[in-house]
């Protein structure tokens, strides 16, 4: 499972659920001047089971299939999970909000208020949150991809910008005195040493060959780079057939390796490769 393919809406869904949970098990009816402790929603099986039951299975039913890896069939006789889901969101809403209008003599209890609160905010998300911007953003966002080390350097060794020790480091270790010096830095030489003997005027003014200058390459117009998808996108075969081949996820980082047209040629974290049609809204690392 992946919790970083939930979004927003889906964390809704999740806190209505346990909150409509929680509301099972207080008191569903309210008796003026009893002290007695009033009967749950869990004294009639009817209740607990045919209404606060349904809307906890419902959010279920939404939330799990996005968790699940894209080769697990998300449908049950041709039927999307989610659209049962839905309506069981739907139906617990509906079935709060007539138990209290046509409640006569008890007043509502704690458990039915919560229960009521609980189920239209499961309702809202389930209908709501695919539309709407806000609630369609990942739950979680992705870590940003760490900028790769030049090639046999190791985090934290000298001659990194900040590093001490490194070239230009203000608190780099100095030569102690008298110690041997680069003559190309133009440090003085030992007493007693002989100085380099100075180039013969004769070979100064002798051309020298020049080495022949390679041509420039030229620049690419594309750079590969990582990205993230706002929601859920297919990814299509290379040859342009419109098969998807695989399922880009919120939350996870890409590779785009090549520009194809309007879209993206993406690589997947197991190697495989494909075009990404959709390019709007993405997250560029």
């Amino acid at each position: 499972m992946d919790i970083r393919s939930l979004t927003r809406g889906d964390g809704v869904l999740i806190g209505a659920a346990a909150l409509l949970f929680i509301a099972s098990f207080l008191g569903y009816y309210s008796y003026t001047g009893v002290t007695a402790g009033a009967p749950n929603s869990w004294s009639s099986l009817g209740n607990a089971i045919g209404v606060y039951m349904v809307g906890v299975i419902g959010a279920v039913l939404i939330v799990l299939p996005r968790m699940l890896p894209q080769s697990q069939p998300r449908k049950v006789l041709g039927l999307d999970l989610a659209q049962f889901g839905v309506a069981a969101t739907i139906f617990t809403a509906w079935s709060f909000l007539w138990t209290i209008i046509d409640l006569d003599g008890p007043d509502a209890g704690a458990g039915l208020i919560l229960g009521l609160i609980a189920s239209l905010a499961l309702a809202g998300a389930a209908v709501a949150g695919p539309m709407i911007p806000a609630l369609k953003a990942p739950l979680v966002t992705a870590p940003k991809p760490q900028a790769p080390q030049p090639y046999g350097m190791q985090p934290g060794q000298p001659g990194q910008p900040g590093v001490p020790g490194g070239y230009g480091y203000p608190g780099a270790q100095q030569q102690p005195y008298g110690a041997p010096q680069d003559p190309s830095q133009g440090a003085g030489q030992p007493f007693g040493a002989q100085a380099a003997a100075a180039p013969q005027p004769q070979a100064a003014q002798q051309p020298e060959p020049q080495a022949a200058t390679p041509a420039p390459q030229p620049a690419a117009d594309f750079a590969p780079f990582w990205f993230a998808v706002p929601v859920a996108r297919p990814l299509y075969a290379e040859d342009g057939s419109q098969a998807p081949i695989a399922e880009l996820a919120p939350g996870t980082w890409y590779l785009a390796v090549e520009q194809r047209g309007p879209g993206l040629v993406a690589q997947t974290q197991d190697g495989r490769r494909g075009v990404l049609q959709d390019t709007t809204g993405i997250q560029r690392g």
